[in-house]
């Protein structure tokens, strides 16, 4: 088994659903992850001991996700000296997501998180994947695949686009 890089971590399983696209992603790219639930409320000594050794069994990034008052990320952060990607998600006890995602991305001087949209562990997989980039060549080049790929999804939906009959067409 190949040492993890990538430490997934979540408030608690309901968060699942979401924090797997993260991994499907670190998947694609062939990045060993590990992943686990650290609730900073619940278990606040194993989210301690988790951000404070994480470099030491060789992660190179933590992506936290968490819901509600979304402590988990930035408590992380400030233990960790790893770059932290905070996920904030929409929980059902949430108010429309937006606690979650103030209490990530207001974060004070000196204690950084990286903070991406609401449920968008998809592009916190890929901000770790570019992080694990900047020193392995192999991923790198994964990466600018992907990139690529993005464009040519793009330039392929244009075409059919330009393609479709449409009934009405603005005239210029």
């Amino acid at each position: 088994m190949l040492q993890p890089l990538v430490g997934i971590i979540m408030g608690s399983s309901s968060d699942f659903t979401i924090m797997n696209e993260a991994a499907q992603i670190l998947e694609k790219f062939e990045i060993p992850f590990e992943i686990s639930i650290v609730s900073a409320h619940r278990t606040p000594q194993k989210m301690m001991e988790y951000a404070a050794n994480a470099h030491h069994r060789g992660l190179k990034v933590i992506v936290a996700g968490a819901g509600g008052a979304a402590h988990l990320p930035g408590m992380v952060a400030a233990v960790s000296p790893l770059p932290v990607v905070g996920v904030p998600v929409k929980s059902s006890n949430s108010i429309d997501g937006w606690d979650s995602i103030l209490s990530i991305l207001q974060m004070p001087n000196g204690v950084p998180v990286a903070t991406v949209a609401l449920n968008a562990a998809q592009n916190a997989g890929i901000i770790a994947a570019q992080i694990i980039g900047t020193s392995d060549e192999t991923v790198l080049q994964k990466i600018l695949a992907f990139k690529e790929e993005l464009k040519t999804k793009v330039m392929r939906s244009e075409v059919e686009l330009t393609d479709k009959e449409f009934k009405f067409r603005l005239r210029s």
